[in-house]
């Protein structure tokens, strides 16, 4: 009876160590792999200059590759002329492959070459918060950086909704729940407007509860940040903000 209890306390101990391991590998991969957004969405922001640092006006990088169509520049060799005539027809293809590949300046390419397309940047300066918001989302888009879940364009009529995750530290949303009744929240669109907007009201709904994303707004221009509840994984909690006038 003695050994058989040993082997099982033999076997017990060996399964807690293998959990235990598990688990630890497990919380080291979701902080990498949370690491790994913040870094791309960083790479985003870090195409979009700051301009202003007292107006918080933000200028574009504009990676576009320009291609007149009227002219193209050839470096020739003379004393080749088939080479010649070969760099000609490569540097007109190259000039048209560059037309037909052109990225749009609201884009930006990740360093492991994935395209993410951008519509604006967020920033709250109570919570020094400052990302880019994609144009949508997904499981996948919601690990990189805050996403449009719904409504209308940055800074037009309607309630522009943005998601994020809350991860309970500095990253991505994990500080809107501390947001108060009059913070500002800076939205930039692609145009460059930067429109501010002020928090006046902060409540929780279910998962299944949509209604503060709907778009009665009576003509006015509202914001809601919507995030997860600590430890609450069926709640969200909404931050709503209306357009200073």
């Amino acid at each position: 009876e003695l050994k058989r209890k040993k082997k099982l306390y033999k076997l017990d101990f060996i399964i807690s160590i293998f959990l235990l391991c598990l688990l630890i590998g497990y919380y080291v991969y979701a902080e990498y792999d949370r690491n790994r957004g913040e870094q791309i969405s960083k790479e985003m922001l870090s195409n979009m200059v700051l301009a202003d640092n007292k107006s918080g006006v933000f200028s574009y990088d504009d990676t576009t590759i320009k291609v007149k169509d009227d002219k193209i520049v050839v470096i020739v060799d003379t004393e080749d002329e088939k080479s010649t005539a070969v760099n000609i027809g490569k540097l007109q293809s190259q000039v048209e492959n560059n037309k037909n590949s052109v990225l749009d300046k609201n884009t930006s390419v990740a360093s492991d070459g994935t395209v993410y397309s951008r519509i604006a940047i967020i920033n709250i300066p109570s919570i020094k918060l400052t990302y880019p918001v994609l144009s949508t989302y997904n499981t996948e888009l919601l690990k990189i950086s805050p996403c449009k879940y719904w409504g209308c364009d940055p800074n037009e009529v309607g309630n522009f909704c943005i998601v994020a995750h809350n991860y309970r530290n500095t990253k991505f949303f994990s500080k809107v729940p501390d947001l108060k009744n009059g913070d500002i929240i800076e939205i930039t669109d692609i145009s460059r407007r930067v429109v501010k907007y002020s928090v006046y009201d902060k409540y929780v709904v279910s998962e299944k509860d949509h209604s503060c994303s709907s778009q009665e707004t009576d003509g006015r221009k509202e914001i809601t940040l919507i995030t997860c509840v600590e430890n609450q994984p069926y709640l969200r909690r909404c931050v709503k903000g209306i357009l200073i006038n």
